[in-house]
C-alpha cells in the first residue's frame, strides 16, 4: 500500500476493519471484477462475503446487531470497495442511505423491525426519489400517495389506515434486488410549501423484476442499459395502487420526506465522493505501474517527464479528493451541518476522479481502449458519479448558497 490517500487518527477498530476490507478487495473483488462488469452480472458471491464481514450493518447501531461505526469508518470502506469495483460500492450505498434514514428519523417499531435485518443483510434496501421527467428539481415530483381509511381493501394485518400510491419513479439503484424501498411521494397533507407535502413511505417486497404478488400493483420492469456501473441493477418502479399502511410512512407522520430524503442524500454524497477517491486511486495504481512497464525511445515511459508530470498531478488529486472527503465525513459525525462540506467533496472527488481516469487512460496509450485492460472498465465508470447524488452544478449552487450565509455582509 503506497503513502497516497491515508488518514490520521483512527482508532486501532477502525483500522482493523479497513484492512479486513482491503484485504477482501484484493482477493475477492479485483479478479473477477472486470470478467462481472463485461457481463453485466449481479455479484452475488461477493454480497455474500460482504454480509458474512457484517458491512450490511457497518453504521447500524449494536444494539440493533450493527456493528455502530461512524459515517467516516463506512466512507472509507466504501472507498476501499470502489477501487476494487464501484458497482459493488453501490449495492451497499443505497442499503446504507435508508438504514441511516429509519435510524435517523423512524419510529422505534420500524427502528425494531427494520433495523436487525438489515444490519444482517436479510433486508436489503433501496430508496426512490428521482422520476422520469424530474431531472434535480425534487419539489415536481407526481408520484402521488392518497390516505384512506381502514377497511376490507386494505392488506392483511395493517390495521388503521393506509394510503394508495400511484406514479413512476426512476434510477433506482439496487431496484430489483432490494427487499425494502423508500419511496418519496407527495401526498398534499403537511404544509404550504411544496416541500412539506411530501412524506415517505418504507414499501417491503420481494427481490425481483416484474410485477410483485407480495406488493399488489408495484412491478420492478427489467434493468436499465448502461454505458457503466454494470452488474448492479439500475430499474424504473411502477406504482399502480400500491396499498401501503400509514405506520409505514418513515417516522410515522406525513410532510417531512423531503427533508428526510435530503438527509439521506447528504450522507449519500459523502458516499459518492468515497466512491470518487476509490476509482481515482486505482486508476492512479494502474497508471504508474504501467508506466514502469512499457518502454517507449529506449526507455521505461516512467521516465519520461512527460508521464512523471501526468503521475503528479494524479496523485496530487486523489490526495486532495481524500483529505476533502474525509473532513466532510467527521464534519457530519460530530453533529454539525455538513452541507457545505458534502457537495465540496461530491463536487471535487468526481471532477478529479474523471480527470485522474483519463489521465491514467491516455498512460496507457492504445491499450487503454482495449477490454483486456481494466482501465477501459474504470473509463466507462467514473462519468456515474458525475451525476450520481446530484450534478456537478447543483453541488456549485449548494456550495454557493451555503457560502453566502456564512460571509453574509451585516445590513
Amino acid at each position: 500500500m503506497g503513502r497516497l490517500a491515508q488518514t490520521d487518527g483512527l482508532t486501532e477498530i477502525q483500522r482493523d476493519i479497513l484492512a479486513t476490507v482491503r484485504d477482501f478487495v484484493d482477493k475477492e473483488i479485483i479478479p473477477v471484477a472486470t470478467e462481472l462488469e463485461h457481463k453485466d452480472e449481479y455479484p452475488t458471491a461477493i454480497v455474500e462475503g460482504m454480509k458474512q464481514l457484517g458491512l450490511f450493518g457497518l453504521t447500524i447501531p449494536e444494539e440493533f446487531g450493527g456493528l455502530g461505526e461512524s459515517l467516516l469508518t463506512y466512507a472509507l470502506v466504501v472507498e476501499e470497495i470502489a477501487r476494487g469495483w464501484m458497482s459493488v460500492s453501490g449495492i451497499v450505498n443505497t442499503h446504507f442511505i435508508v438504514a441511516h434514514m429509519i435510524n435517523a428519523h423512524g419510529t422505534q417499531e420500524q427502528k425494531d423491525y427494520f433495523l436487525p435485518k438489515m444490519a444482517a443483510g436479510e433486508l436489503r434496501g433501496a430508496f426512490s426519489m428521482s422520476e422520469p421527467g424530474l431531472g434535480s428539481d425534487v419539489s415536481a415530483i407526481s408520484t402521488k400517495g392518497v390516505k384512506e381509511r381502514g377497511g376490507t381493501s386494505q392488506p392483511p394485518g395493517a390495521g388503521g389506515d393506509f394510503y394508495v400510491l400511484n406514479g413512476q419513479k426512476m434510477w433506482l439503484t439496487n431496484g430489483g434486488t432490494s427487499s425494502v424501498v423508500a419511496v418519496l411521494c407527495k401526498t398534499d397533507e403537511g404544509g404550504s410549501t411544496p416541500y412539506k407535502n411530501m412524506t415517505t413511505f418504507l414499501i417491503e417486497k420481494t427481490p425481483g423484476f416484474g410485477p410483485n404478488e407480495t406488493v399488489p400493483g408495484l412491478t420492478v420492469p427489467g434493468k436499465i442499459e448502461k454505458m457503466g456501473y454494470k452488474g448492479v441493477d439500475t430499474t424504473e418502479l411502477v406504482l399502480q395502487d400500491v396499498r401501503v399502511p400509514a405506520d409505514r410512512i418513515l417516522g410515522g407522520v406525513p410532510g417531512k420526506g423531503f427533508y428526510q430524503m435530503m438527509d439521506g442524500v447528504e450522507v449519500g454524497r459523502v458516499n459518492v465522493a468515497a466512491r470518487g477517491c476509490g476509482v481515482a486511486r486505482r486508476a492512479f495504481e494502474l497508471g504508474i505501474a504501467y508506466a514502469q512497464q512499457r518502454t517507449t525511445f529506449g526507455k521505461k515511459i516512467a521516465e519520461h517527464q512527460a508521464i512523471q508530470f501526468k503521475l503528479a498531478e494524479m496523485a496530487t488529486k486523489v490526495e486532495a479528493a481524500h483529505q476533502m472527503m474525509v473532513m466532510a465525513a467527521r464534519k457530519k459525525d460530530s453533529g454539525q451541518r455538513n452541507d457545505l462540506e458534502a457537495g465540496m467533496a461530491k463536487y471535487l472527488a468526481s471532477e478529479y476522479c474523471k480527470e485522474v481516469v483519463e489521465d491514467s487512460f491516455r498512460i496507457h496509450g492504445g491499450y487503454g481502449f482495449s477490454k483486456e485492460y481494466e482501465i477501459e472498465r474504470l473509463y466507462r465508470e467514473a462519468p456515474m458519479l458525475l451525476i450520481g447524488e446530484g450534478t456537478a452544478e447543483i453541488q456549485k449552487m449548494i456550495v454557493g448558497r451555503r457560502l453566502l450565509e456564512e460571509y453574509r455582509l451585516a445590513d
